[in-house]
């Protein structure tokens, strides 16, 4: 927890107690289903919850607005994202449903009411009118934005206009080629210059 509050120190009681709920809540449900690494068990709050909030600093969500998890997985980015935001409604999309349980049981233990978890395909949901689709690490940045383009809605909302926002590592420049889209890219080490965070990028797709 303490790695989280390096980088953000006005949280409330509740959120502060939300966040670090987050590590025995885990640690129980990994024992259960296998939904983090094994390795990443104990490095939580720097590998998971930090690298979530990576979103933070680079786009500012506001009351009001409905943000998409694509492929939450075990509830990142998005549960981190609810407790930082919780006037903005996340909706958490997995089409593993073992994984969306430990969304659902998590979000309910530590009281988050701005999260619907949901165990479905992306491309299957239904609803056109979120403001951001966020994702992490879950697959090519061309199938991101075939499946977070036809979900969110053209609108300038905060400093940044609508789009998908989503987490990858490494040399992107042949995903982004085949993508087809023109991103931009937040090196996450000049946000939170930890060295986990070397060739960690946040990349922000607009839609127009």
């Amino acid at each position: 927890m303490e790695i989280i509050q390096k980088y953000f120190d006005d949280f409330s009681a509740a959120q502060e107690q939300q966040f670090r709920s987050l590590e025995g809540l885990y640690k129980e449900w990994n024992d259960k289903i296998n939904v983090i690494s094994r390795k990443d068990i104990d490095q939580l709050y720097i590998r998971h919850v930090l690298h979530s909030l990576a979103i933070v600093p680079v786009c500012t969500f506001t009351p009001g607005m409905r943000i998409l998890d694509i492929g939450c997985g075990g509830g990142f980015p998005g549960i981190p994202l609810a407790i930082f935001y919780p006037e903005v409604e996340f909706t958490l999309v997995d089409s593993i449903g073992k994984k969306i349980k430990v969304v659902q049981e998590i979000a309910t233990a530590i009281g988050l009411k701005n999260v619907t978890a949901v165990h479905s395909r992306v491309e299957d949901l239904p609803g056109k009118d979120f403001d951001f689709a966020v994702s992490r690490a879950v697959a090519p940045l061309k199938d991101l934005w075939t499946w977070a383009k036809p979900k969110i809605r053209k609108q300038t909302t905060t400093d940044l206009p609508n789009g998908l926002l989503c987490l990858k590592g490494g040399d992107l420049a042949q995903e982004i080629f085949e993508s087809g889209t023109r991103p931009r890219l937040w090196e996450i080490f000049d946000l939170f210059p930890e060295e986990l965070f070397r060739d960690k990028y946040v990349v922000w797709v607009q839609k127009k």
